[in-house]
């Protein structure tokens, strides 16, 4: 590799891939888990503790309450991973919701969807990777002092990772996502068997007090409290509908794996969630932000505590292994690494829609194509800048992010369940077979009930958080919607625009050729012979006079070369180069509309980036106007000098061969970058 970029390149992202090679991409479901179920697996880490901070706002007394608010989110996951079973198996393209709402409710509804997904997958990044460096601080406490820094550092190598390829990356990330599930899995295990034989448990936080701005709520309060930290637990859910957008990823037959695949994470994830959310309610852990109205209170000195609190996690994993340490730095460690990981959902699943969404031309067509190694490139590094931006705005706060999240992920589930209900109707109109109907029915079923409650769940999600963040979302979200809609407006006008029809396949006319000239070398000469070798209608050629002396120097060289092109000299009496050109190529085709004019610019290539700085690259400048004059063509016409070539490790490689139209011969050397002749 001779190129500098080219090597790091290379030294980050791997050789580059064929397209024959996308199936050698292809996950198992042992690989899949870990790539797409990490978000929804590893809210277990911040969803319990999101329950206790909303439920600390009435003080200690509503932690009560902390069990059936959290046996309300296992329910709804596991309702929701049923009804995403059936998306999953009837929708394999991999366009997940967006391609349910489309098909079955409508474009509109579709962009909804996907203006939804994508604001969640950007705040699913952001937000796992602060909880990650959260949870990673309360080992490493160096990190918690400069969490901004760390969390972009983060998403930066899981760029190049995700950038890497899909398989490589899931190989990279399912030791630690299976290393963390064993590791809380242990913890259940090992807290709930020390509780059996009578084990005292209790957290450091345990005796702490916490004070609350709105204690002693009662009646329609407490209900809209509880709703609260209902909607906060519901973080859990989150990533459940990534599987839906990556089943192409999967190997055949990809609609049973993904189901299977979404089976293993709704079990596993409702029983880490209910048993992590079980032991800290047991074991009295708890967790106050001062910005959210709570506060965590020692008895003992009457000082507030709530800013250097562990997380809930971390406060759990401490007492249940207080008998065998290593072990609560493995559970802390595992639980931080795997929060980063979490994000590897969002990377896989923002891509694939961006491509899907720019099939259908609601993005730009450059999210359609993959990298060098099978990636979505462009999805990949899009999704990263903007988490990162979130991740610095919002000083990685995770409860302030999370105020963001799951909105948008509730009004896709609702959506898709409502697509997937009409989809089952559509297909029972034309199956008579009883055994096909009866499933069928009962995939309706399913799907139907999924949609009233994550419809329930919308409302209550929408209505508690709006005024705590949520806000921004219903704003980010309409305005993506326009977005999308204004570039299928583009991309429709523009296929209507280049339409075929009858007139197009006439010939001009005629063609008129104009050769740009500065002065008389070799780039000019070459020019003005590839010209002629085209065999115009007629050929000239023009220049700019800037300087009166200049030009009458260029006129005699012209006339004593004897060149059999006429010169012409446009006068600029304000030194101008583009205005005379457009203005004079203008005249031609209002002269002769039916006929094409060509313009040839002579041009040179130089291969390195410091020759670029020393011209002044008035050509290209010009080609750029020129481009949008119709009737108008431009030719560029280049002469490689010998810089160019050392690109390939040569100095001074020449081929001769005739020139036409001019006598003797002339040298062409290979290469590079162009830049303008008119200095």
């Amino acid at each position: 590799m001779s190129k500098a970029p080219d090597l790091v390149k290379r030294l980050l992202l791997g050789r580059a891939l064929r397209s024959a090679q996308e199936h050698e991409q292809l996950l198992p479901k042992r690989i899949a888990l870990p790539v797409f179920a990490s978000d929804a697996l590893s809210s277990v880490a911040y969803a319990p503790q999101e329950i206790l901070i909303a439920l600390g706002v009435a003080g200690l007394a509503a932690y009560r309450f902390t069990p059936w608010v959290a046996a309300a989110v296992v329910v709804i996951l596991l309702v929701v991973v049923a009804s995403y079973r059936q998306n999953v198996r009837a929708y394999t393209s991999g366009g997940g919701d967006f391609e349910v709402a489309t098909e079955n409710l409508g474009g509109n509804w579709g962009v909804l969807v996907a203006s939804a997904l994508m604001v969640d997958y950007v705040m699913t990044v952001a937000v796992s990777v602060s909880s990650a460096v959260e949870n990673l601080g309360a080992f490493v406490h160096i990190l918690a002092e400069h969490k901004v820094l760390t969390a972009i550092v983060i998403v930066v190598v899981l760029t190049i990772l995700n950038l890497r390829g899909l398989k490589e990356s899931g190989i990279a990330f399912a030791v630690p996502t299976y290393l963390f599930m064993l590791g809380i899995l242990c913890m259940m295990v090992w807290g709930f068997t020390r509780l059996a034989f009578g084990a005292h448990l209790k957290t450091e936080t345990a005796g702490f007090q916490v004070h609350g701005g709105a204690t002693g709520i009662a009646g329609f309060a407490l209900v809209f409290l509880l709703l609260r930290a209902f909607a906060s637990g519901c973080a859990a859910l989150t990533g459940v509908e990534a599987i839906s957008n990556g089943v192409p990823a999967f190997k055949k037959p990809k609609g049973r794996n993904a189901a299977g695949t979404l089976l293993m994470l709704g079990i596993l994830a409702a029983t880490m969630f209910g048993g992590i959310t079980a032991l800290a309610y047991i074991t009295g852990a708890k967790f106050a932000d001062p910005s959210q109205g709570s506060h965590l209170i020692d008895p003992a000195t009457g000082r507030d505590v709530s800013r250097g609190q562990d997380p809930i996690v971390a406060q759990v994993a401490h007492t249940v292994f207080s008998n065998f340490p290593p072990l609560f730095g493995y559970v802390t460690v595992m639980t931080a690494l795997v929060l980063i990981l979490a994000a590897n959902t969002a990377y896989n699943g923002f891509p694939v829609l961006g491509s899907v969404l720019a099939q259908n031309r609601y993005l730009p067509r450059q999210l359609r194509t993959r990298g060098d190694r099978l990636a979505f490139s462009n999805g990949i590094i899009i999704l990263a800048t903007m988490a990162g931006l979130l991740i610095y705005v919002y000083n990685a706060d995770v409860t302030k992010l999370i105020q963001l999240y799951i909105v948008g992920v509730f009004i896709s589930f609702t959506v898709s369940q409502v697509g997937m209900v009409r989809h089952w109707n559509r297909l029972l109109r034309t199956r008579p077979e009883p055994s096909a109907r009866r499933g069928m029915q009962r995939s309706r079923a399913i799907n139907a009930f999924g949609a009233v409650v994550t419809g329930v769940v919308f409302v209550v999600v929408l209505v508690t958080k709006f005024t705590h963040g949520a806000y921004i979302v219903c704003i980010a979200m309409p305005i993506l919607f326009l977005l999308m809609k204004g570039i299928r407006r583009h991309y429709d006008r523009v296929a209507r625009e280049l339409e075929v029809s009858g007139e197009d396949v006439r010939l001009p006319a005629r063609n008129h050729a104009i050769v740009l000239v500065s002065k008389i070398h070799k780039p000019t000469l070459r020019a003005l012979a590839y010209a002629r070798a085209t065999r115009p209608s007629t050929l000239e050629a023009i220049t700019v006079s800037v300087d009166a002396q200049d030009a009458r120097q260029l006129q005699e060289t012209w006339d004593s070369l004897e060149l059999p092109v006429p010169l012409k000299i446009l006068d600029s009496p304000y030194r101008e180069i583009t205005r005379p050109v457009l203005e004079y190529v203008k005249g031609v085709r209002r002269r002769s509309p039916r006929d094409v004019v060509t313009v040839f610019i002579p041009e040179y290539v130089v291969g390195r980036w410091w020759e670029h700085l020393l011209h002044n690259q008035s050509a290209l400048r010009l080609k750029g106007r020129l481009l949008f004059q119709p009737g108008v063509m431009v030719t560029s016409v280049p002469w490689q000098l010998a810089s160019s070539d050392r690109l390939k490790g040569r100095h001074e490689q020449v081929v001769r061969r005739p020139y036409v139209g001019h006598s003797g011969e002339e040298e062409i050397p290979a290469g590079g970058g162009i830049v303008t002749d008119h200095d």
